[in-house]
């Protein structure tokens, strides 16, 4: 009940409509309860007096009754829907706010798929929920209760009689609909398995192709669907059973009304026509309890899909800004590490007493082998992750008390794998900062050497890329995702392994942007390649989480430790490689 109360509250803002609906709804309701006492009339008044000017107002009335119906039905069809649908709007809305408010501690720990599923697949039960159920149960409900009112007024022993089954039909309601909650929620959670096992495949469908793993994924996936149906068959089993169930209880109650009121009938008590007015309204006790069961199942099912909702927008993000935290002021860009420890996981340090000092315009380069730490720090600057302690400081600011926005506004990224926009070349660089003007993308476009290739694509800048740029190379893509950081104009700039996944000749030309990009900047170069920061003012040597050496390239290598040792590694691969090209 909390869960569906807390549902009812996004519908406040529609509560005029939904008020409006509702007396549609009564107004329909009504006349299907005026059904059976017409046909009362038609028997013990029209049949048994043959009074025809009854019968003709009787089917005038009945015409009436109906047109009427027919315009209450629209109308509550209408506005239930537009209700339901603004509600599921709000609610989708909410969780894919939520979503990007939450600190990357939150994606990397769960699959891309299910957290996609949140939005789509639970959302979409709960759109079920909130506009057929709540239209049915509001109908049915107003039946139910119109119908036993009728009885009471046509017979109030027959309908004490009637209401024997009522309590064992409330007690399987209530017994089924728990256990379907628990198997519906196991239900939304089958089917995040397979939106996830979709996505990446999808994602992935270049490595698949080229591992030849069709077959493979083809069998997941259908371990994945296997387990959805088997949840699906025992929800169905469920409801299946909870429909007859009701029906057969509510046969009891109609054959005794038979037999009772067949029997006042015969003693005089009771008129025909009342006897076969009230069986129909007990009907429509019937029917309606039967729907109302079927109902209760798929409020149940919503209320699952609800509690993963709610689950994930009552998340807190791991890094929240302080209460009065303050805008970050424009940066020259000087940046400190002072004993700096981190750890992804408990008791795993990624960084372990970290400290280090960047100068404003300086470029500093972290090396070092994989898992040293090199991009934990990268992600520790714009804090995308808060450290366990230790300070971070821009300009002697510490960046734990100034607003994130403000923060992340003035440090500009470029990671290895660039991630471009379904979209046109110009909405890709316009990301960078979305008041520039087309001068000032083209001009972006110039200095990280773009608006060469770009000018020579079908539509230019208007022409679309593909998702993540698929049509692009990856020099390509790399170049417009320099752009763009370009058009940002950071004071601090971070390199993430920029240029290691090109081949030599998009490498020189990606370089040469990236030289341009961090003239006058603080910039921190993340790299595998060693030849590539040999210019670096400072270069940072890490190893396990802790920085094992710091000079320039002419001190480390006179040093001849761990830098020394990659350098003399890297010297004899690419020496290798010239010979082999040779």
């Amino acid at each position: 009940m909390k869960l569906y109360l807390r549902l009812l509250r996004y519908i406040k803002p529609y509560i005029s409509r939904l008020m409006l609906a509702i007396i549609c709804i009564t107004a329909a309701a009504a006349a299907n309860l005026y059904v059976p006492w017409i046909i009362r009339d038609v028997i013990d008044k029209v049949l048994a007096a043959k009074d025809m000017a009854m019968l003709n107002t009787i089917a005038m009335g009945i015409i009436v009754v109906f047109l009427f119906r027919g315009m209450f039905f629209y109308g509550q069809t209408y506005l239930m829907a537009f209700v339901g649908q603004r509600v599921i709007i709000d609610i989708r809305e909410a969780v894919y706010r939520q979503l990007q408010r939450l600190s990357l501690a939150y994606f990397d720990k769960r699959k891309t798929g299910t957290i996609m599923s949140y939005v789509t697949n639970d959302v979409a039960a709960l759109q079920h929920a909130l506009i057929d159920s709540a239209i049915e149960m509001v109908t049915e409900g107003m039946i139910l209760v119109g119908s036993i009112g009728a009885m009471f007024v046509i017979h109030w022993k027959l309908t004490l009689l009637t209401f024997i089954t009522l309590p064992l039909v409330a007690q399987a309601i209530n017994v089924f609909g728990k256990r379907l909650r628990s198997v519906s929620h196991i239900v939304q959670e089958r089917t995040a398995d397979i939106t996830s096992v979709l996505q990446e495949t999808i994602s992935a469908v270049r490595v698949i192709k080229s591992f030849v793993r069709e077959d493979y994924e083809i069998a997941r996936f259908n371990r994945e669907n296997m387990s959805n149906f088997k949840a699906q068959m025992k929800n169905a089993q469920l409801m299946a059973t909870l429909t007859p169930v009701i029906e057969f209880l509510a046969a009891i109650g109609v054959t005794a009304i038979i037999w009772y009121g067949g029997r006042e009938v015969i003693s005089g008590n009771l008129t025909s026509g009342s006897l076969i007015a009230f069986l129909i309204y007990a009907v429509n006790i019937s029917n309606p309890m039967k729907r109302l069961s079927r109902v209760y199942g798929n409020i149940q099912r919503a209320l699952a899909a609800a509690q993963r909702v709610f689950d994930v927008m009552d998340l807190e993000p791991d890094v929240k800004e302080i209460a009065g935290a303050r805008d970050l002021p424009p940066v020259k860009g000087d940046v400190e590490f002072d004993q700096v420890y981190f750890e992804y996981k408990p008791n795993e340090l990624a960084l372990a007493g970290v400290s280090l000092q960047a100068r404003s315009g300086q470029m500093i380069a972290v090396v070092g082998p994989s898992g040293a730490g090199k991009t934990t720090i990268a992600n520790l600057i714009p804090r995308f992750y808060d450290v366990k302690s230790g300070i971070i400081k821009i300009d002697g600011i510490d960046v734990s008390t100034v607003t994130l926005n403000s923060l992340r506004e003035q440090i500009g990224i470029v990671p290895q794998e660039t991630m471009l926009f379904n979209g046109t070349v110009y909405d890709n660089i316009l990301y960078g900062r979305l008041t520039a003007t087309e001068q000032e993308i083209i001009a972006a476009a110039q200095a990280s050497n773009a608006h060469e290739f770009i000018s020579q694509m079908p539509q230019g800048y208007d022409t679309p890329i593909g998702e993540r740029g698929a049509t692009l190379s990856g020099g390509q893509r790399q170049r417009i995702a320099i752009a763009r950081a370009i058009l940002k104009d950071p004071r601090i700039l971070i390199l993430d392994e920029a240029t290691s996944a090109l081949d030599p000749e998009s490498e020189k030309l990606v370089q040469e942007a990236l030289d341009k990009l961090m003239v006058g900047r603080t910039s921190f170069v993340i790299a595998h390649r060693l030849s590539t920061v040999q210019r670096a003012d400072v270069i940072l040597v890490m190893e396990k989480g802790k920085i094992v050496e710091r000079g320039t390239h002419d001190e480390l290598l006179a040093l001849g430790g761990l830098y020394h040792k990659l350098y003399k590694v890297q010297f004899r691969q690419q020496k290798g490689n010239l010979v082999n090209a040779k």
